[in-house]
């Protein structure tokens, strides 16, 4: 979440709008190409891939958990 919460903090997103529950769209008003900003901060970061492009809109800790996700496949994989 520390990871998630400096991408946002770097979009201009205030700090006290960032929980596990806000949601991407409706609660922190991210338009697609934040969100693809966010995808490629946490491909920096963690050398993973996260789609959050598609229509449905995500909590933060549902971005939390893709990428815990992501990174134990990567871990299993190898």
């Amino acid at each position: 979440m520390d990871a998630l919460k400096d991408i946002l903090l770097d979009l201009g997103i205030p700090e006290q709008e960032i929980t596990e529950a806000a949601l991407l769209r409706k609660d922190l008003q991210l338009d697609s190409t934040e969100t693809v900003d966010i995808s490629l901060g946490l491909k920096r970061r963690f050398g993973v891939n996260v789609k959050l492009e598609s229509r449905k809109d995500m909590t933060l800790g549902d971005v939390c958990e893709m990428v815990n996700q992501a990174i134990a496949a990567t871990a299993t994989a190898t």
